[in-house]
């Protein structure tokens, strides 16, 4: 592809994810599938500028104006790239699949930008942050002084982390296979099972991943499955299970014993469960969808009897979004009301399926206190019976180690980029009295 047919391509995918309620990386993905004769030069020039101008967009439109996807390409060319305004001008050309060639006001724009770079001292915070204005009360609450770091760490790539698969064997093995394929991996520094890969690298044509011997799930998200200190002789539901990354993990832990339960509202999500666990070896599982008055009459039978309910709750993911850095500009104070009360009643759900001395572990991939200590708060105001486990303590006994709490004192857990490492994540451990 000539480069301005890559800069066509990024305008036409930009445009595609403003209108998808798809995570951008999937929308990349179709793209790239339909159109086969793309080079893998070419999709890693046009995703890598897709992803980069998503990570610069509250700076880009306080340029511009504009949050159109042709403009804002125009812009971060000038500003990031700091491609000269003639070199801009052959791009848009509408020559080698290009795009079409500059209007009047776009030539006005090159010369406003005209040796300016993306940051200004005028912006203001949420701009310079990247971050929707709304947002910013709830995120100077979670992260108070350390906000700029946190949330450049929010706005960077994320690694690649794998989660190794103890059932085919330790990370040493896993290291070995990722090796013999020219793939380099360093244990990650919280996760006993976690492998981190810097990196880009094609993993599911890998014998590690075709194996089962490696799943990626990012190492927060591994954390919290181990905090469930789940037991080969346990009940155990992962009552959000979603697509089954955290009932793999809890598989694992539970060395293929169980019962383990694996739950969700939507049939589409769970029907993609079933292969991964023939890969990884597990047969400890049952899938089951709790929508309807038969799913509800299912979990009915469950009352009263799980060790563990891992409830991974629907969420913002604000944690994310260094993996999906457009989420922050679709996400709206009516979805988050949404997100919040999904929260309270998939907790009020759950609950009643904990056994007196059993345990709820709530986690969420966001950093917003209203998603986290203040739904336990509500939760815990509402079930007397429930009671807050110190996270230290279950650190020590499941893990090992130094537990990263950030506030002396507190009971749950947060993790975050800049402080960890790893994707902001929540993880609150909340054990029922006994009969």
């Amino acid at each position: 592809m000539t480069p301005a047919a890559r800069v066509a391509a990024a305008i036409e995918v930009l445009e595609k994810t403003q209108v998808s309620n798809s995570p951008a990386d999937e929308v990349i993905s179709a793209y790239f599938r339909s159109r086969r004769y793309i080079g893998s030069k070419d999709r890693r020039d046009i995703s890598g500028r897709i992803y980069a101008i998503q990570r610069a967009q509250a700076r880009l439109s306080w340029w511009t104006g504009s949050a159109e996807p042709r403009t804002n390409v125009i812009a971060h060319l000038a500003l990031a790239d700091q491609l000269p305004a003639p070199d801009i001008e052959k791009l848009y050309s509408g020559e080698g699949y290009g795009p079409p060639g500059l209007s009047a006001e776009e030539r006005a724009l090159l010369q406003k930008l005209a040796g300016k770079s993306l940051d200004d001292p005028a912006m203001a915070d949420a701009d310079r942050l990247e971050v929707p204005v709304w947002l910013m009360e709830q995120l100077e609450k979670q992260f108070g002084g350390n906000i700029d770091a946190e949330l450049a760490a929010l706005n960077q790539p994320a690694s690649l982390d794998l989660r190794v698969n103890l059932l085919k064997g330790d990370c040493a093995r896993a290291l070995e296979l990722l090796t013999q394929e020219g793939i380099e991996a360093e244990p990650t520094n919280l996760s006993p099972m976690g492998l981190r890969i810097k990196a880009r690298v094609n993993l599911h044509t890998t014998t590690a991943f075709k194996g089962g011997f490696v799943e990626p799930q990012d190492e927060a998200s591994q954390i919290a499955a181990l905090l469930c200190a789940a037991r080969a002789d346990q009940l155990t539901i992962d009552y959000c299970a979603g697509a089954g990354g955290k009932t793999l993990a809890l598989a694992a832990s539970m060395k293929d014993g169980g019962p383990l339960i694996a739950c969700d509202t939507d049939p589409n999500r769970l029907r993609r469960i079933k292969p991964r666990l023939k890969r990884a070896g597990v047969s400890n599982v049952t899938v089951k969808c709790t929508e309807g008055d038969e799913g509800r009459a299912w979990l009915d039978r469950y009352k009263g009897l799980a060790a563990r309910v891992l409830v991974d709750a629907p969420c913002t993911g604000s944690g994310a979004w260094r993996r999906n850095p457009a989420a922050k500009w679709s996400l709206t104070t009516e979805r988050l009301d949404q997100y919040l009360q999904s929260q309270k009643d998939i907790l009020a759900a759950a609950a009643p399926l904990v056994a007196p001395g059993g345990r709820l572990i709530y986690a969420t991939c966001s950093v917003l206190p209203v998603e986290n200590e203040t739904q336990i708060s509500a939760f815990l105001d509402a079930h007397p019976d429930f009671k807050p486990l110190p996270v230290n303590q279950v650190w020590a006994d499941n893990i090992g180690g130094p537990c990263p709490i950030v506030d002396a004192g507190a009971p749950y857990l947060r993790l975050s980029p800049a402080s960890n490492g790893t994707d902001g994540f929540f993880v609150g451990i909340l054990e029922r009295g006994a009969e």
